[in-house]
């Protein structure tokens, strides 16, 4: 059984019994038609970043825009999401759950036909940041949703779920990029995500409905929260390119963050959630989390540089073995919700970066005569060894948080994941730029330092009695 502890939320000892606010998850038949509308919304933020990405060059070609310009195509949806995601999450506690994602599906919806109709770099860029926006409305809810619609005996299932579309769409999205390229206009790759809103807000009467507060919101709070994670994932971005510029937009960053935390100290919800980061489950999860997510970023760009470089494989090759990681991922996240109820978060968590950590080292460790059943056998390790860790790290974040707090909750696991693989992406550009020979090889590495740092941390949790919500 897992040990009571005290929150700061509160004056009370919370346990898995009793932290819970209202029916703990939707009946049956009311979860299963919340559950398709959740899974939609998923795949729509997967799809369209990644087959976004694919048709850059096609972009750039048609509307005559520098390669120099065309990368803040995706640099500003994804700094439009980091920005607003803790923001919107406080949002989301005092408008209710189905109303903000209402306005993210709807807004999602315009700004991809604003998208596909783009005729000049201003509008597709501006119609990028509003797509970011409505991501974002969605994305800060996925967590909390998960969260109310599960059972919390089942939310393991939940998430597993999740990561089981997250993977998949991550596999396909690609192809599916490639293909609309080959057939018809870039424009197309945009349209492709109109009729899944159009679905997916047909489903909205399906969700549950959270609790909400009626505290003044804070709007300072929310700017300052933008602008910490705003320019440290800038200032990481130029820390090569533009050493100078990093260096500014990082004290900034380091400055706003200290006010925005002494006044986040004083507030009972705030918007930046320092209070439900005091809960110890909590606390070891988000930091877990982070090098989690920066291992898997680090490996993820180093490694197409890696199989060219070192192994000398096609890029048909490159496409199969990257294939394997979020295939390990499909195959493993069932296994471990299964799992995580008979066995502690951190045990899990240990397992899984362990061998993450030995697919990856693996990979370095046969080199250039590498064969393509090794390669991919360490990439299916590597995915493997992420799915085992996902699962019951995210339902610890997830369930150690009181219902009335879930809105937050998510947002802070969203923020959490794209902080994370931005500081993984940094971090191999900063190993690229010391040796742009040995680049790819030091990236991986960094990938393997960021999985033994999560290993150390989950060590340092199973010390911890009071690092599990429940028994997960």
């Amino acid at each position: 059984m897992p040990s009571e502890k005290y929150s700061p939320l509160e004056d009370e000892v919370i346990s898995p019994a009793n932290n819970s606010e209202g029916p703990d998850g939707l009946p049956l038949r009311e979860r299963i038609p919340a559950v398709i509308t959740l899974l939609l919304a998923i795949a729509i933020s997967v799809l369209d970043a990644a087959m976004s990405n694919v048709a850059l060059p096609v972009i750039a070609e048609e509307l005559h825009i520098n390669a120099s310009r065309v990368v803040w195509i995706p640099i500003a949806y994804s700094l439009t999401i980091v920005m607003t995601l803790l923001p919107l999450s406080a949002v989301a506690e005092r408008i209710g759950l189905r109303r903000l994602f209402v306005a993210g599906t709807v807004i999602f919806l315009v700004a991809s036909c604003s998208a596909a109709f783009s005729q000049s770099f201003a509008m597709l860029l501006m119609s990028r940041i509003m797509q970011g926006l409505g991501a974002s409305m969605l994305m800060c809810l996925f967590g909390s949703l998960v969260r109310m619609i599960y059972p919390l005996e089942k939310l393991a299932v939940g998430i597993s779920l999740n990561v089981v579309v997250v993977s998949t769409a991550a596999v396909l999205a690609p192809s599916i990029g490639a293909f609309v390229l080959d057939v018809a206009s870039w424009r197309w790759i945009f349209f492709i995500t109109v009729p899944i809103c159009a679905l997916t807000w047909l489903g909205v009467r399906y969700l549950p409905e959270s609790p909400r507060v009626s505290r003044e919101f804070d709007w300072l709070a929310c700017l300052l929260s933008a602008t910490v994670f705003g320019l440290a994932i800038l200032g990481l971005d130029l820390l090569t390119s533009h050493p100078i510029w990093s260096l500014g937009c990082l004290i900034v960053a380091a400055f706003s963050a200290r006010i925005l935390l002494a006044r986040s100290l004083q507030q009972e919800a705030p918007v930046v959630p320092v209070d439900i980061l005091r809960i110890t489950s909590v606390g070891y999860a988000v930091l877990a989390s982070l090098f989690a997510f920066a291992t898997q970023m680090s490996a993820m760009v180093s490694l197409p540089f890696y199989f060219v470089q070192v192994i000398e494989a096609s890029y048909a090759d490159i496409g199969l073995y990257m294939g394997m990681w979020p295939l390990g991922v499909v195959v493993m996240a069932p296994l471990s919700a299964y799992l995580s109820g008979r066995f502690p978060v951190a045990v899990l968590c240990m397992v899984g970066m362990i061998v993450t950590a030995i697919g990856l080292s693996s990979l370095l460790w046969w080199g250039a005569g590498a064969a393509d059943w090794q390669i991919m056998t360490s990439m299916m390790l590597c995915g493997v060894g992420f799915g085992f860790f996902q699962t019951p790290n995210n339902k610890a974040m997830l369930a150690g948080v009181p219902r009335r707090r879930s809105g937050v909750a998510g947002g802070l696991q969203a923020t959490t994941r794209v902080f994370g693989q931005s500081f993984g992406t940094a971090l191999v550009a900063l190993v690229f730029g010391a040796s742009p020979e040995q680049g790819a090889v030091w990236g991986i590495g960094a990938a393997v330092v960021c999985a033994l740092v999560a290993l150390g941390i989950n060590i340092v949790r199973q010390r911890n009695p009071e690092t599990d919500p429940d028994f997960l």
